[in-house]
């Protein structure tokens, strides 16, 4: 690329943005293209959309939000790491929660931001993560810190994740495939670790604290 003065231009960074809300998505891709080295090249609005249109699209980085339809952000970032190496995953969401940070630094994200700064920070992150840097919310950082590491594991959060809109542990069993036996334990053991008085008070806690 060469501009006007017949100088050798920085190449554009190409930007793919997962978000669900339309308005949302579409002022952050109206901001970015205004910068003079970005170019929105994709959207989509699910997660399970992510990973396909960046195999099309080749982006250099990735804006992920967390809670998407069809799959989550974080979830989506783990399997586009691996799909495409070279896209880079910045998580750009509005839950800042602990839970929700260390799970996307287990995914491979290069950053995490929340989604209450100008779109100059937001600008300067894309250009930071590009060159190596790891870039996360400080607020969010010390949070995660003090919080302490998920204390549950996938299955107990498989089984709070099926409990939600009144399923009875028939329905959970059914639906992961295991005994109602199972389940019960499974459910006492996350609701011990959660220090709370039932299921729906810790699918409660842990979404609070983001381990779901």
């Amino acid at each position: 690329m060469t501009d006007p003065g017949g100088e050798q231009a920085a190449p554009c960074v190409k930007v793919l943005l997962a978000e669900d809300q339309g308005m949302m998505r579409g002022a952050l891709a109206l901001l970015l293209n205004l910068e003079d080295d970005m170019e929105v090249v994709a959207q989509v609005s699910a997660g399970d959309e992510i990973v396909r249109t960046a195999l099309e699209a080749r982006p250099d980085i990735a804006l992920l939000d967390i809670e998407l339809p069809g799959r989550s952000g974080l979830d989506a970032a783990a399997e586009l790491r691996e799909a495409l190496p070279s896209c880079k995953v910045l998580i750009v969401t509005t839950f800042g929660r602990p839970g929700y940070l260390r799970r996307a630094m287990e995914a491979g994200a290069s950053g995490f931001l929340v989604k209450d700064g100008p779109v100059e920070e937001l600008a300067a992150a894309i250009r930071r993560v590009l060159a190596g840097e790891r870039v996360i919310d400080p607020g969010l950082a010390a949070a995660a810190l003090s919080a302490g590491p998920n204390p549950l594991t996938q299955r107990e959060r498989d089984v709070l994740t099926a409990s939600v809109d009144g399923a009875t542990v028939a329905d959970i069993a059914g639906k992961l495939h295991l005994s109602q036996a199972t389940v019960r334990n499974y459910l006492s053991g996350a609701i011990g670790k959660t220090g709370t008085r039932n299921r729906m008070e810790a699918a409660r806690t842990a979404r609070q604290n983001g381990w779901l």
